[in-house]
C-alpha cells in the first residue's frame, strides 16, 4: 500500500479475498463506505469512492473472473483522514485499458457497457494499471471543506 499519507491518520485498512460473487462485493463496499463515515471524506468523496469502487469489482467479477465462483478477487484497501486508496486483482487475464473503444463515441453512446474505466478515471485522482491488466490501484484524495 502507499505511504503518500504519513500525516494522515489511518481510518482502516485490511486485505479482503472475495469469490466472484456481486453480493461479496456489495457488503465490501458497505464496509468501506461505513469507514468513510470516520474521515473527511465530502459526500461527494464517498459517492465517487463508492462508484469507482463499484465499477472496479463488476470489471473484476464480470470481466476479469468471467463471473467463475472458483476465481478469486483481492481487494487491498487502506483508509486515512483525508483519502482512500485501492488494489485490485483479478484473476483474469488482463487487458490493456488504453485499447478500450472511447464509450463517448456516437456508434458506442448506446452500448449497455463499456463506461466503468472512464468512470473509474474520472472520479478517482489517481488510476494505475499494472500488466497483464488484471490488477488496478485506485486513490482518491478528499476535498477540503472550507
Amino acid at each position: 500500500m502507499s505511504e503518500k499519507a504519513p500525516h494522515s491518520s489511518e481510518v482502516g485498512k485490511d486485505v479482503v479475498i472475495l469469490s466472484s460473487s456481486p453480493d461479496q462485493a456489495r457488503e465490501l463496499q458497505d464496509r468501506i463506505e461505513a469507514l468513510l463515515n470516520s474521515t473527511d471524506a465530502t459526500d461527494r468523496d464517498r459517492f465517487c469512492v463508492r462508484l469507482a469502487l463499484e465499477e472496479a469489482l463488476v470489471n473484476a467479477i464480470k470481466h476479469g473472473n468471467q463471473l467463475d465462483p472458483k476465481k478469486k478477487v483481492t481487494v487491498r484497501f487502506q483508509v486515512w483522514k483525508h483519502q482512500a486508496e485501492f488494489h485490485i486483482v483479478d484473476e483474469g487475464p488482463g487487458f490493456d485499458p488504453n485499447d478500450l473503444p472511447d464509450p463517448t463515441d456516437i456508434e458506442n453512446l448506446e452500448r449497455p457497457c463499456g463506461r466503468g474505466v472512464m468512470l473509474i478515471r474520472h472520479y478517482m485522482h489517481e488510476v494505475e494499471y499494472f500488466a497483464p491488466g488484471n490488477a488496478v490501484l485506485m486513490r482518491r484524495i478528499f476535498q477540503k471543506v472550507t
